[in-house]
């Protein structure tokens, strides 16, 4: 028997509670949250418990085919890259350009740079040292430049793959990763330029006793690689998978270039060019230390392949129900997908801390809803996954595990972070809703 209507809504508030109550009362990992999301959704609409299974099944398996690879060698990149220096040499080299007048700036530049291949709470890690060396140089408040970096950082790291909620979005709504990554990058900027200025103007009314160690600068940077050899593991793979996004699949078995880099640009050679240009960045790997770089990885990348497989799993439940034909029948929701996706995953991002959990959670919401919400093309899709992006920044406190590590490695106190970084993150997430409706209005006249 197909579920009505109300059970359908039943089920899936009772499964978002369900979530948000794991996560947060109880602290349960995201991934056992969903799979208990997907049994209490799947019973709700009274689908048999084999069913269940089968379906969950298949949603796990299908979202790891797409992201697995994906997942891992991103991951890979952005520690290979951490450990050789190379993340240092990037800043470094920015803040050579930008000069000393404009500090926070420069960090933003540079959070935005190193974001896109490393994680946000591990650049900020590693970038950390800079900081402080620097705002004694220049005389600027020591917070305007940490937040600096900790917004440039956040910018990428929810609109841009091979950032994990980003690419589980895409893949979950069918998005193009090359027009996602250099739409997403554009879109990201406006997010950086409030996250910046925002930490300058409070940053200057506020006088922080950080008891974070200072780092000499200098020392940083003498045993990294060289300019080029450090910035080509970032710039070479989001190349060639922005180039692959402009060739016509129909005509690359006619034209020989087109092929090339129709293969070169696929997402898994594309990071594998990356992983194999960061190992190069560095001379004289030990095999020890490569082999404890290459499992930290791993490691690292299968505590989110699981909770992106879970997200798969629960999406594939909601999908089960039909719940988009229901939605259609009942309300009228034409026209309203971008301010709905934004909401959603601001809420499931609040309340629970995780920007990552709060787009995969809501991908899999959005995705059968797509048709009641008049989304039926490309471009509607890239919208919505840009609208989650902007709702996941919303807003960082003290669930989130990024607001601590920006509170612990900088040694500020709760209070300034709240006021500064947490603000900043509402404020960014507001100015990219403002900027995907401009692009909505852009691309649809």
């Amino acid at each position: 028997m197909s579920p009505s209507f109300l059970q359908i809504i039943i089920a899936m508030v009772a499964a978002i509670g369900g979530i948000l109550l794991l996560t947060i009362r109880y602290h349960v990992p995201a991934f056992f949250a969903l799979l208990i999301a997907c049994f209490v959704t799947g019973l709700s609409i009274q689908m048999p418990v084999a069913d269940i299974i089968t379906t969950m099944k298949d949603g796990f398996g299908n979202i790891m085919k797409s992201l697995g690879f994906i997942i891992v060698l991103g991951t890979t990149l952005g520690v290979l890259l951490e450990h050789s220096g190379s993340t240092r040499v990037m800043a470094d080299f920015i803040l050579r350009k930008t000069g000393e007048r404009h500090p926070a700036m420069a960090m933003s530049i540079t959070g935005f740079i190193v974001g896109l291949p490393v994680f946000c709470d591990s650049g900020y890690i590693v970038l950390n040292g800079l900081i402080r060396p620097l705002a004694k140089r220049t005389g600027i408040s020591v917070i305007s430049i940490a937040i600096s970096l900790a917004t440039g950082l956040l910018s990428v790291h929810c609109l841009v793959p091979p950032h994990p909620g980003a690419a589980a979005a895409a893949t979950t709504l069918n998005v193009d990763f090359g027009r996602l990554i250099l739409v997403g990058g554009v879109i990201a900027i406006p997010a950086l330029i409030v996250g910046h200025w925002w930490a300058v103007l409070a940053g200057k009314k506020m006088v922080i006793d950080s008891r974070s160690e200072e780092m000499a600068t200098d020392e940083i940077i003498s045993s990294g690689p060289s300019v080029v050899r450090a910035f080509l593991p970032v710039v070479v793979p989001v190349v060639l998978i922005a180039v692959r996004s402009f060739v016509s699949i129909e005509h690359a078995s006619a034209n020989r270039w087109q092929n090339i880099f129709l293969y070169l640009g696929d997402p898994v050679i594309a990071l594998s060019i990356g992983v194999l240009l960061a190992l190069n960045a560095k001379k004289g790997w030990k095999r020890y230390e490569l082999s404890k770089r290459l499992q930290e990885s791993i490691e690292k990348a299968g505590s989110i392949l699981v909770i992106i497989g879970a997200g798969g799993a629960f999406g594939a439940i909601l999908a089960a129900a039909k719940p988009g034909e229901h939605f259609s029948e009942v309300m009228n929701l034409g026209n309203k997908a971008i301010l709905f996706s934004f909401l959603l995953t601001l809420v499931l991002k609040t309340a629970q801390g995780s920007s990552t959990v709060a787009i995969i959670t809501a991908a899999a919401i959005v995705q059968p809803l797509l048709p009641a919400l008049g989304v039926h093309d490309p471009t509607g899709r890239l919208l919505v996954v840009l609208s989650m992006g902007a709702g996941s920044m919303i807003i960082s406190h003290a669930n989130d595990a990024y607001f601590w590590v920006i509170v612990k490695f900088s040694g500020f106190d709760i209070k300034s972070v709240l006021r500064v970084y947490s603000i900043a993150t509402l404020l960014m997430g507001l100015v990219t809703l403002l900027f995907v409706y401009l692009l909505s209005f852009i691309l649809s006249s």
